[in-house]
Order: C-alpha cells, then sequence, then structure tokens
C-alpha cells in the first residue's frame, strides 16, 4: 500500500482523536511507519526528529529491543489477567513495589490504571471516598487550574480547565472549581507584573477560592508541575512555595498530575519533587512505559492509602486492564533501563542544561518573544515583531509554524501561538542542536510566509 491508499482508509473508517475530522479528510493523514532512536519516518521515506517524544511519553526512545523482549517474554507466560477479587499477578507487584521505592518516601501504595485520563478518574474517586471515611462528607469540592489538562474522560475534561473541551462536553461532573493558571508571559507581564508576585498572586486566587467555596467543603486541589499541553507553563519560583501554604493551612489534600512530568522529564524521577512537593496523590502514565504500552496509575501517600486500608471496606473502582501484566512488565523493564542507564541524572545534569542554553538563543529571533525550558521540556511565545504582541488568533500563525516544522523534519506542537518541545530523554548533544536549527528553519520560513500574507492582503486592499 502506498501513502494515498492508508490516506483513503484512514479517511473512509477511522476517526482520530482532538481532529477536526473534515478537514483531516481533505488534508490526509500524515502516515508513520517507523521509529528510530529521536526520528520517526514516515510512508514517503522522510525522517523527522520527534520533538515531542510521541505525546510526552517515548522517554527512552523509539526501537528499544528491551521492551519488546519484555513484552514477548511475559505474553508467552500471561498474556493477561485481571487484578480483581483478590488476585494479582508477578508483574504488577513488582511494578508497585519499583514505582514506590522511585516515589517520594510518604508514598508506599499504588492504584493501576489503563491511561492518564483513568488515573484522574480514579483521583475524583479516591479524594472523595477518603474525606467521607474521615466522616466529613461535605468535603466534596476540587479545585483545578484554567486551561489545565488532565485528560478527555469525563471526569478528566471536568479536572481540567480547558474552555474548548467543557464547551463540547455538556454537563460536567459536579463541584470541580477552576483557579487561575500561572502563566507569567500571558497574564502576568501584560499586566506589568515581575513573575515572583504573579506566583504568590496566582496562589492568592487558590486561597480566595477556597474560602468562597468554603474550607470545609474543598477536598483537594489538582495541578500539574509545569503545565504540559496548556502550553509547557513553567510556574514563577514563587509559586509552589505559596501554594503549599495555602493548602497547609486548610488541610485540602494535593494531587500532583505527574502525567507529563513524571518519569526523568524535569530531571527528576517526578516533578513534584523538582518542587520540593509532598503530593498525597501522583497520577502517573506515558513515560512510565517509554509508551510502548498503554499503562497508568496513581501512587496513593500513605495519609490516603492509610484511611482507605483501614477504614474503607471496599473500593469500587477498577479497570479490565488494571496492572495489565504484559504493560506491567514492559514497564517494569522501562525503569529498569532508565536507572541502568542514568537517564534521569543525565536529563538534570547534561542534557537540561544543554538544551536550556541552545533553546534560549532562539528568543533573539524576531518572532520569539520568550524562550522558556525546564529538564526537556521547552516553549517559545510567537509575537508580531511589529507589535510585540500576539498576533490575531485569525491568523493561526502557530498551526503555520507547526506544519513548516513539518516540512523542515521536525514534530513540534502548537497550543496556540505557543510552540512546545518535550523531545525523547535519550536526544544527544548533536540531536538537540539538530532540534535547534530546524526550529529556526521554521521561524525564518513563519516570518516569511506571514510577510507574503501581508503583503498579498495589503495588494487587494488596493485593489
Amino acid at each position: 500500500m502506498q501513502t494515498p491508499d492508508y490516506q483513503r482508509l484512514d479517511r473512509a473508517h477511522h476517526l482520530h482523536p482532538f481532529t477536526d475530522f473534515k478537514a483531516l479528510g481533505e488534508e490526509g493523514s500524515r502516515i508513520i511507519e517507523r521509529g528510530e532512536g529521536v526520528y520517526i519516518i514516515d510512508s514517503e521515506g522522510n525522517r523527522i526528529l520527534d520533538g515531542m517524544a510521541g505525546l510526552w511519553c517515548v522517554n527512552l526512545g523509539y526501537g528499544r529491543e528491551e521492551l519488546v523482549e519484555a513484552a514477548t517474554a511475559q505474553m508467552r507466560e500471561l498474556p493477561y489477567y485481571n487484578n480483581f477479587f483478590k488476585t494479582t499477578h508477578p508483574p504488577a507487584v513488582r511494578l508497585a513495589e519499583t514505582l514506590c521505592r522511585l516515589a517520594p518516601p510518604h508514598i508506599n501504595r499504588v492504584f493501576f490504571t489503563g491511561s492518564g485520563s483513568e488515573a484522574n478518574d480514579t483521583v475524583l474517586r479516591m479524594v472523595r471516598r477518603y474525606w467521607a471515611l474521615k466522616g466529613q462528607n461535605d468535603k466534596q469540592w476540587v479545585i483545578g487550574r484554567e486551561n489545565a489538562y488532565h485528560g478527555s474522560t469525563v471526569a478528566g475534561v471536568s479536572l481540567g480547565g480547558m474552555a474548548p473541551m467543557h464547551q463540547q462536553g455538556g454537563p460536567l461532573v459536579p463541584k470541580i472549581a477552576h483557579v487561575r493558571q500561572p502563566y507569567w508571559f500571558q497574564e502576568g507581564r501584560p499586566a506589568g507584573h515581575d513573575p515572583d508576585a504573579f506566583g504568590r498572586e496566582c496562589a492568592a486566587a487558590l486561597e480566595a477560592k477556597i474560602q468562597e467555596l468554603g474550607e470545609d467543603r474543598v477536598a483537594a486541589f489538582i495541578a500539574e508541575p509545569v503545565q504540559g499541553a496548556g502550553g509547557a507553563i513553567i510556574p514563577p519560583a514563587s509559586y509552589w512555595p505559596a501554594v503549599k501554604a495555602v493548602l497547609a493551612k486548610y488541610d485540602i489534600l494535593l494531587v500532583v498530575d505527574e502525567v507529563i512530568c513524571g518519569f526523568g522529564r524535569l530531571g527528576e524521577w517526578f516533578g513534584s519533587v523538582h518542587y520540593g512537593l509532598a503530593p498525597d496523590l501522583m497520577p502517573i502514565a506515558k513515560g512510565l512505559s517509554s509508551g510502548y504500552l498503554p499503562i497508568g496509575g496513581v501512587l496513593v501517600g500513605d495519609r490516603v492509602a492509610d484511611t482507605l486500608i483501614e477504614e474503607g471496606g471496599e473500593f469500587f473502582h477498577g479497570f479490565t486492564y488494571s496492572g495489565h501484566p504484559t504493560c506491567a512488565a514492559v514497564a517494569q523493564r522501562n525503569l529498569e533501563l532508565m536507572e541502568a542507564e542514568g537517564v534521569v541524572a543525565r536529563v538534570r545534569d547534561d542534557l537540561g542544561p544543554y538544551l536550556a542554553r541552545r533553546w534560549q538563543a532562539l528568543e533573539s529571533h524576531p518572532l520569539v518573544g520568550e524562550a522558556r525550558c525546564l529538564g526537556l521540556i521547552g516553549a517559545l511565545e510567537l509575537i508580531d515583531p511589529a507589535t510585540g504582541e500576539r498576533f490575531d488568533e485569525s491568523l493561526a500563525v502557530g498551526n503555520l509554524c507547526r506544519d513548516l516544522c513539518f516540512a523542515s523534519g521536525l514534530v513540534m506542537r502548537s497550543v496556540g501561538d505557543t510552540m512546545i518541545i518535550s523531545p525523547p530523554l535519550v536526544i544527544t548533544h548533536a540531536e538537540i542542536d539538530e532540534l535547534v536549527d530546524k526550529a529556526r528553519r521554521a521561524l525564518d520560513a513563519t516570518l516569511e510566509r506571514l510577510a507574503a500574507i501581508t503583503s498579498d492582503t495589503h495588494e487587494e486592499s488596493l485593489t
């Protein structure tokens, strides 16, 4: 089959996630056939540097035979069995022990799921169950952040704060509120606030929402260490210490969504370690298996786990594929390889600082208002060189830049007019150089295309 054959069948039968179905049908899908290291290869033979590690997940890169072998061996021995009804199997047990060893010391239990969305569904159930067991049935409200992403199931959408998703979902899960995000470039900079003052202001907004709802009615606050899908939003240094103080003051659970930041992305095993947090619950997924098989979970702190175990009785929640043995075996091998190869320390001490230096140089480009980076997450804020402000949304400059990135052999995602990267954790210095060079070429091409659009518009107005 050739590319047009795949596109024809795809158009006829496949509804893609997060896609304008009509537009995709008119344009045709990109067909990705293979992966090697940090590269993907499409059906036309084009070799593309995957600056997004799939969807923030292919931490060890493509083509790791050790993970293929782990899956093959487990499928021959026990391809599937469930963890319901007082039953388990060695892969789930081994993985649970490994995860709790890598987690902060106050976390000693894990509840397995099939994805990050399912993990956040589990969080909502577990948080409300915990407070009910503590005799505080009114503590039902969960506070999230505007523009946050916690999955696309009904509970995940409700916990997240993305307005377009809310508009399509019908009635959402009740008793979930949202407060402002710590997005300095978008919200603090235009108002003239310095980053630290803005970070404290965002934490104050959380406290104001708690007081509005009533501290005896708020169960938890959920947030990502760095907002990933929202635009790689790195909070000001003042933000997390101020948030921790607010939650401690009102005895509210902290849920740190580690689906994107977990497993080395920020140069620590978990983003909460980087920020010195001690969360009560940590949803995990993505990098847990380097994306080779679907698996997720919730790391549960002792405060919550002990209550569920000692006072809870049966917890009526779970999934057919919770702790799936083949997925668990691959995740276990993935974590073993990351430990043996020193991947996390290399991100912290070498790759992260190197990327930050190279990425920061892109701030000199006329289209870039800010280049920010932490670990192996980076973002570029696109601005109109003439004004220093955002472009008109109708121009869809971020989407234009994204498409030109693909044309230059780079996957770089657009979130509005914010360009973001999250490459595999095994990327080399030479590959980082290639990534940055291709990003600069795409920025140049975007600037040229915008100049042509402006020129065409001017000529049309004259005629």
